[in-house]
């Protein structure tokens, strides 16, 4: 009987958890349909008018207006992307640390910044969420230490993890806690969803994401609970 009741205790939180994912889903789906379409399609259209506008006329105004109008694109592309991420993955692949960070480097402008890999090891991961949280970070880091700075990948001694960290200026320790909020930035030019983006894909793998002070007095991100991580 008591086994009985258990499994039918369980098989009532599976269905409870899979109609939550399911209502979550829905809305995802509803608010990235408002984006791309509701938001974009008059974006659009404004940014049409004020490109022909700037053909027709020479002014500062139609030129912040155009800036502005890009800003809000990406913006819009940020928070489309952030809707889409969920807070679970599906299937997961044997990813080579090494060679997924060779691969968003080369996707990033990164002028003469530099990436250092430090150490080998594999983990199971969704190729394309890891890599957009890669990318993420390493914009973050050269959005905040410029065009030169140094970037190192590295796997953790005492937990399972790894880390990026950089030698730029680093993040105040009371802003640590909100970098991973939506919306929030310390660079004036930032948008304030890279980070947030890199801790839904972090969630959404089961890992946690925490940042701290480089050895170098820059930022570093470190990521743990990885549990496939193998070195």
């Amino acid at each position: 009987m008591t086994a009985a009741l258990t499994r039918a205790e369980r098989e009532n939180e599976l269905r409870v958890s899979q109609q939550r994912v399911r209502e979550e889903r829905d809305r995802l789906d509803e608010f990235a349909s408002v984006l791309s379409h509701d938001l974009r399609n008059p974006l659009n259209v404004a940014t049409l008018r004020a490109d022909l506008a700037a053909q027709e006329y020479d002014s500062e105004h139609l030129a912040d207006a155009m800036d502005a109008l890009s800003r809000m694109e990406e913006i819009i592309n940020h928070l489309l992307l952030l809707a889409r991420q969920g807070k679970t993955v599906g299937e997961t692949e044997q990813i080579v640390l090494e060679e997924v960070v060779s691969g968003c480097w080369r996707n990033v402008e990164t002028g003469d910044a530099t990436v250092i890999t430090d150490g080998e090891s594999t983990l199971a991961a969704d190729r394309d969420r890891l890599a957009q949280a890669f990318e993420n970070l390493f914009r973050n880091a050269i959005g905040h230490g410029g065009t030169s700075v140094t970037v190192t990948v590295g796997v953790l001694d005492d937990e399972n993890g790894f880390y990026v960290a950089d030698d730029g200026p680093g993040i105040p320790p009371e802003d640590r806690e909100e970098v991973f909020n939506s919306g929030f930035s310390t660079n004036q030019g930032g948008t304030g969803f890279g980070l947030a983006i890199v801790k839904r894909i972090c969630e959404a793998h089961g890992w946690e994401i925490s940042v701290t002070e480089s050895e170098t007095g820059g930022a570093r991100f470190e990521i743990t609970g990885i549990e496939s991580l193998d070195s």
